[in-house]
């Protein structure tokens, strides 16, 4: 089945209506995922998370027309732009957003050749199977630029919301953002979609999404996976930071039957900071897979990185993060740190934190643990007259809470909480008071 996935993905990708000035890269997307095998358990990458699931529903159907709700953000000033199923909500969307956000189909002949000149150049050479297909079947994305010395006033909150159809279908989105030199912008990625009395989610979203930062530009990013638990997500994100550049990432993964995100980030010239923090919460039998690698290619650069996950009934979770230091990266500080929390006894964790070092004045560090609820933690607060079930809840979201805190935007913070309380608090009541409304 794995070979007739790729034949019924490449025929859908031929079928789709193309952008002339985008042939190129559809040819070339076509020509790396005909000649591509799906990844199996004894592909070191992909060792811990099957494909079985995928390659066996045939998502081989354009997605259905739809509208989506708008997913605002409480207390967020954001301008908002909404794709349902794929394609841009235009109703559901902000004037203002749609002002600024290029449509690859709408683009100018001069945005044309920007949108060229950075398409698939930061994921250049990655052997992404999925930013093949990406590449493959592209006939739309969204390209957000800042330019030079010029700051967005507000977040630009990005929503990709799909529906169930009547036949499963795949979902291909591509976003490009890129700063000019001295930019500041805080961009949401928010993929949004639900399991409803109507039907589950029939649906594999495939996202790429390429940023790069220039000198001296500063960009707060969140990527937050909030899909149903039906739907399947492969996502892959790939940054290049210029001199001095700032990258703050939060990253989130809900869970879903397979959820598997990619980040990439490249240190090209030097001076430029990485901040990523991320958290994995998947319950039932959901499937969360992080794989993140940190390139060091040049000196001066710095990393901190942090990943927390809280694994749930038979939930299973991967996290593989790498950071290479090469051998021209002198002066470089990088520090990788995933810590694991596991809630029953069928619940599964794979982690392997990476350091490959081939400069010799460097500071790194990296470290992984995985553990269950502390008893003492819990008598003591079952001592103080705290329930059982109301000790174990403040445990698990007191273990990821210390990450929101440090979210840049408030509102998005708030409105997280009660997301992720009630995969804790399975009862209202738990939730609630985790997030403070009772």
């Amino acid at each position: 089945m794995a070979a007739e996935f790729i034949t019924k993905q490449l025929e859908l990708a031929k079928s789709i209506s193309p952008l002339t000035w985008l042939g190129a890269i559809n040819e070339r997307g076509q020509q790396a995922f005909a000649e591509a095998t799906v990844p199996t358990r004894k592909t070191e990458a992909w060792k811990y998370t099957s494909l079985y699931n995928l390659t066996e529903t045939s998502f081989a159907n354009a997605a259905p027309a739809a509208q989506a709700h708008a997913n605002v953000i409480p207390g967020l000033q954001a301008l908002r732009i909404v794709v349902a199923n794929g394609e841009v909500d235009t109703a559901a969307s902000d004037a203002a957003a749609l002002e600024l956000v290029v449509r690859f189909r709408d683009a100018r002949p001069e945005q044309q050749e920007a949108i060229r000149a950075l398409l698939g150049e930061v994921k250049a050479d990655r052997g992404h199977l999925f930013a093949d297909l990406n590449d493959a079947s592209i006939n739309d994305g969204l390209f957000v630029l800042v330019e030079k010395n010029q700051r967005l006033e507000h977040p630009l909150h990005i929503v990709y919301a799909n529906t169930s159809g009547d036949e499963a279908f795949t979902v291909n989105t591509r976003l490009l953002i890129a700063l000019e030199q001295g930019a500041e912008a805080t961009v949401i990625e928010h993929y949004a979609g639900e399991d409803t009395e109507a039907g589950k989610q029939n649906n594999f979203t495939n996202a790429v999404t390429e940023i790069r930062v220039g000198d001296n530009a500063k960009l707060v990013h969140y990527r937050l996976q909030l899909m149903a638990e039906s739907a399947f997500h492969i996502g892959g994100t790939f940054i290049d930071l210029q001199r001095d550049a700032r990258y703050e990432g939060f990253h989130l993964g809900m869970g879903t039957a397979l959820t598997r995100n990619d980040v990439i980030v490249n240190h090209n010239v030097g001076g430029s900071h990485c901040q990523m923090n991320g958290v994995y919460v998947p319950q039932n039998q959901q499937v969360v897979d992080f794989h993140t690698c940190v390139e060091h290619k040049v000196a001066h650069c710095t990393t901190d990185e942090v990943f927390r996950g809280i694994m749930n009934d038979k939930a299973k979770a991967i996290f593989n993060g790498r950071i290479h230091i090469h051998p021209d990266a002198q002066k470089t500080l990088a520090e990788l740190s995933n810590k694991n929390l596991l809630l029953t006894n069928t619940a599964e964790i794979n982690t392997k934190p990476e350091l490959e070092i081939y400069a010799d004045d460097v500071q790194c560090a990296h470290g992984a643990t995985v553990a269950q609820l502390e008893e003492k933690a819990r008598f003591y607060l079952q001592s103080r007259g705290i329930s059982a079930a109301e000790a174990e809840v403040m445990l698990s979201f007191g273990f990821i809470n210390e990450l929101l805190n440090d979210l840049n935007d408030e509102a998005v913070g708030l409105w997280l909480r009660p997301q992720l309380a009630k995969r804790f608090g399975r009862e209202d009541t738990l939730s609630a008071q985790l997030t403070g409304e009772l």
